[in-house]
């Protein structure tokens, strides 16, 4: 039922002219030319009944003078309008549209590749692999995107800053254009290195920009880094250290940090839960106070995460200013996500209600949270328990023997002398450091012990271990379970026909399509309900 609640419909100010043969009357058929994002669709009154077309042209006058009385128009709409054009020519990409990195390869090269040739853009999860693992994924995308777009994630590693710099080093020894720098507390000489060391100078006394940054952040202290030029005082020791040369600093103090910043609302992972409604106007209007004060020839953009599930969130977030919109979770439920089967049907049935808050395993001395899924997992609850044994004790030995038995059976299923040696040898190959600061720490030794198990749990997921399945740990936010409510009864409720290309190109044209739902809302007209839920 099509309703109209404009009361100047009695004398209309404008008239609808064009052919007769053209008019639709039934909502199914009305529905059909609204879907139609690419042509004007008019809505008219024809003998009492409301009709709808795509041909013809509006008019001013009344209905005396020849025509139909017009209740509404709307301009075509494309996916392609919505966010900053300055974007998709960055990025040579076609939509405002991102899909984030996910740790541990989660967002492999399959995921960045697919969505590459389709021309969106998508961050390799470097988080959490070996440089080696980094450096073939680098020849993997270079090769299959020799022009791009592709992203590789740098995470902050403070516990590990010898993996942060690693990953710098491969990304400029493989000129890697863009990064997705996520994590960050502050900023670090390896991403202040990357940033500088891709600045050359441009004519008229400009900067060039060869290595770009995207800033994944929650908080306005740190998007006050991002949004700034690098610190002096980094970059005048990485000029001392012969990273950067003096030119490149001077070059890096008249740019900002970063040339977009992502806004993470409630997401999966590291976040601070914290509302998009809230947390990107407030980062909006800091990214403009900064932006007057500094005159930046090319301002840093900021762009909406967490909770993008759904087209409605979709059309929010660039409503709210957004200049392009990034997703995670659902993309974790994709068929090319480097994740197993088990976590994808896991993630299917997740309601947004489904997640928890548990302790990190990057950040687990720091006490450093991240969401995950609650459902059908122990995982939470046993991350839990293990920060309250650290907090509470100062080394192994001071655990009673019912406390350590616990653990060893129920949590590690295995001696805790036997994980420290796993501990030893991963360690020896990744960071030695680590394992220096064990010996003259009793608590430090606990913490990476700990730390065992919560990086093993993200692989158990990933390779899907079945005697380990009440230990997975799944990254997920609430985006997820309003994706499976969008998506019930649709093709893309089952986990096996969610191709991430199609998720990226429902998301944007579904969001396009509601935009004309509410164009045609302010105009007075009120359309059947369920209209707003499709799914083509």
């Amino acid at each position: 039922m099509i309703t109209y609640r404009n009361p100047s419909i009695e004398s209309p100010e404008r008239v609808w002219r064009g052919p007769a043969d053209r008019l639709v009357f039934e909502p199914e058929a009305v529905l059909g030319l609204l879907q139609n994002l690419d042509q004007d669709f008019y809505l008219v009154r024809d003998n009492g009944r409301t009709a709808a077309a795509q041909a013809g042209a509006v008019f001013p006058g009344s209905a005396d003078g020849g025509g139909l009385p017009l209740l509404a128009r709307v301009r075509p709409i494309a996916p392609e309008h919505f966010g900053n054009p300055g974007f998709l020519e960055t990025y040579g990409v076609r939509r405002a549209y991102m899909a984030g990195s996910m740790a541990n390869a989660i967002s492999n090269e399959e995921l960045v590749i697919a969505m590459g040739k389709a021309r969106y853009l998508a961050s390799f999860g470097s988080g959490g692999v070996s440089p080696d693992r980094l450096e073939a994924a680098i020849h993997t995308i270079q090769s299959a995107l020799p022009d791009g777009p592709y992203a590789f994630n740098l995470i902050h590693s403070p516990q590990e800053p010898a993996m942060e710099q690693k990953a710098v080093d491969l990304f400029r020894r493989y000129r890697v254009g863009v990064i997705e720098a996520s994590a960050f507390l502050r900023l670090t000489p390896p991403l202040v290195e990357y940033r500088a060391a891709g600045l050359e100078p441009a004519p008229g006394g400009k900067v060039k920009i060869n290595q770009r940054v995207i800033g994944k952040l929650s908080r306005g202290e740190v998007a006050q880094q991002f949004l700034q030029p690098a610190p002096e005082k980094i970059l005048r020791t990485l000029v001392n250290k012969g990273k950067i040369t003096a030119r490149q600093a001077e070059l890096a103090s008249r740019v900002p940090v970063a040339d977009d910043i992502t806004v993470e609302a409630d997401s999966g992972g590291h976040t601070d839960n914290r509302p998009l409604t809230s947390v990107l106007p407030s980062l909006i209007a800091l990214r403009d106070q900064i932006q007057a004060e500094h005159g930046f020839e090319e301002p840093t953009r900021v762009g909406a995460a967490g909770g993008i599930g759904t087209p409605t969130s979709v059309l929010g977030a660039f409503t709210m200013g957004a200049d392009y919109v990034v997703t995670g979770s659902i993309n974790q439920a994709c068929l090319e996500a480097g994740t197993s089967d088990r976590v994808k049907a896991l993630l299917a049935e997740a309601g947004s209600a489904d997640v928890i808050m548990a302790p990190a395993a990057d950040m687990f001395e720091m006490g450093v949270k991240v969401q995950v899924l609650k459902r059908g997992t122990m995982f939470p609850m046993r991350a839990q328990k293990l920060y309250d044994i650290y907090q509470e004790h100062d080394s192994l030995a001071a655990l009673d023997p019912a406390t350590r038995t616990d653990l060893e059976e129920k949590i590690f299923q295995r001696n805790l002398d036997q994980v420290w040696e796993d501990c030893v040898a991963f360690f020896e190959a990744r960071d030695p450091d680590q394992l220096e600061k064990a010996r003259r720490s009793p608590r430090k030794k606990m913490a990476l012990i700990f730390r065992w198990y919560l990086g093993l749990a993200t692989h158990w997921g990933i390779r899907g271990e079945p005697e380990r399945a009440f230990d997975y740990q799944i990254w997920c936010g609430p985006a997820m379970g309003a994706f499976n409510d969008w998506t019930a009864g649709t093709r893309l409720a089952d986990p096996d026909s969610r191709e991430i290309v199609e998720v990226a190109q429902a998301l944007m044209e579904g969001a396009a399509y509601l935009a004309r739902l509410f164009d045609l809302k302010l105009q007075g007209v009120g359309l059947p309900p369920a209209w707003g839920r499709l799914l083509e």
